[in-house]
């Protein structure tokens, strides 16, 4: 089995070796690495080219959106499986997509997902929001649950199957693509209760108090979109912080 990671970025200079690394030290997996650069000015590229060939794949041009450039990538995987790692996020160990491709094999499933940690941006040792994601059910993302998105692998068949992302969604499009793959479609999937990535704070769905009430109306579309009645809908994203306030973790003693 071949495992595909896409990294999409722009203006990363200051994290993006720290995804590249974590992909690449991954052991024991067939691997192809795609990155999507939307032209950037800062220094990524220099850091990206200095790896060669161990990238499979880079491309570096002007993109519509993070949306568009993981579509992009998506379009050019080769793999059976395909991940998406953040440019500011990063494996929790070398062994993740090994242990992914375990569950796919032996579970035989559509998707496989885990558990993520939100780190501080100024200090990555320190965990400041715990996402448990739990296993899933039947009507879950009606609670206002969803798994962290780059913890979530999924065939690249599902896929060509069901579509890529949404590119009306600016926002929540990763959150409609999980919605429209588990809830409306009822793939087969496989919990991994363990933390899979680590996420620096300060992602683009949580940046502003603006960014996140642009994410929940843009939640309340992928209902709609999908062909849920408003009630379902709103219900769903009224519950969704509810989920986040209990993953948050006291600030430890210093």
């Amino acid at each position: 089995m071949k495992i595909s990671i896409i990294t999409v970025c722009f203006n990363s200079a200051e994290t993006i070796a720290d995804a590249v690394e974590s992909v690449l030290s991954q052991r024991r997996v067939d691997l192809e690495y795609i990155v999507v650069d939307g032209a950037s000015t800062d220094g990524t590229l220099d850091v990206l080219r200095s790896y060669g060939s161990k990238i499979s794949r880079l491309i570096s041009e002007p993109d519509g959106g993070i949306y568009d450039a993981m579509n992009k990538g998506i379009s050019l995987v080769a793999g059976d499986v395909v991940g998406v790692l953040n440019s500011d996020d990063y494996y929790a160990d070398e062994g993740v997509l090994a242990r992914v491709e375990t569950a796919f094999d032996h579970l035989h499933v559509d998707c496989v997902y885990g558990d993520l940690h939100y780190v501080a941006n100024d200090d990555p040792t320190r965990v400041v929001r715990d996402w448990k994601s739990g296993p899933y059910e039947e009507g879950k993302f009606r609670t206002g649950w969803h798994p962290p998105h780059p913890a979530f692998f999924v065939r690249r068949s599902l896929y060509e199957k069901l579509g890529l992302f949404d590119l009306n969604l600016r926002i929540a499009a990763d959150y409609e693509f999980m919605l429209r793959v588990l809830e409306k479609h009822s793939a087969k999937v496989a919990y991994l209760p363990e933390v899979l990535v680590k996420m620096r704070t300060g992602g683009e769905s949580n940046r502003s108090v603006m960014n996140i009430l642009k994410a929940n109306i843009e939640c309340y579309r992928a209902w709609r979109i999908n062909g849920y009645g408003l009630l379902t809908a709103l219900g769903a994203v009224i519950c969704k912080p509810l989920g986040k306030l209990r993953q948050l973790r006291a600030p430890s003693a210093r």
